[in-house]
């Protein structure tokens, strides 16, 4: 037997997914709480009753869910890396989607992204050899960033190639700046 509180919490996944793929899609502006609650199944009362606002429902749905711990070797901390970014191009990111699209026009979303992938980026540099390692992890997160916004926000030529095609490239620039090669 289903519990209330295990149907509120399966209630409010089925809206948070549906908001951050309207999100993404539609950005903030173009993107209504009836929309949210029609394609989530649900109301919009019950919408607002679980999360205030379109403002808060937005910040949850666009939190951008960390890739995970990033520790060990240069060359362990390269393939968490890469692995994260090939499954980031295999399929769209919705909440990094949503909140990469918001961030133009909502500086909250902005600054979500930054303490995201600043957080990230401390994370890595902390592991990695040498004093560049803060610039290395930067131009990580840039090539990341510039990667998933040019494939599935901007839709670059080449950029539609397969994850595979696409790493055979930026896998060993990834694998440089990890281990501080030059």
């Amino acid at each position: 037997m289903t519990t209330r509180m295990e149907q509120r919490r399966r209630t409010e996944e089925r809206i948070l997914a549906a908001a951050r793929q309207l999100f993404g899609e539609h950005g903030y502006d173009r993107t209504t709480i009836r929309a949210i609650a029609e394609a989530a199944g649900s109301d919009a009362g019950l919408v607002m009753r679980y999360f205030g606002s379109k403002d808060k429902l937005f910040a949850q749905a666009a939190t951008i869910p960390p890739d995970g711990p990033i520790t060990g070797s240069p060359e362990e901390i390269a393939g968490l890396l890469t692995a994260a970014l090939t499954a980031k191009l295999a399929e769209e990111p919705a909440a990094a989607l949503a909140a990469m699209r918001a961030m133009f026009s909502h500086p909250e979303a902005a600054a979500e992204v930054r303490a995201a992938m600043t957080g990230q980026q401390r994370q890595i540099a902390e592991q990695l050899p040498g004093e560049d390692a803060v610039l290395r992890s930067g131009v990580i997160g840039a090539l990341t960033l510039g990667l998933v916004i040019g494939r599935h926000l901007v839709r670059l030529d080449g950029l539609d190639a397969s994850p595979e095609e696409l790493m055979a490239v930026a896998g060993p620039i990834i694998e440089e700046l990890a281990n501080g090669s030059s």
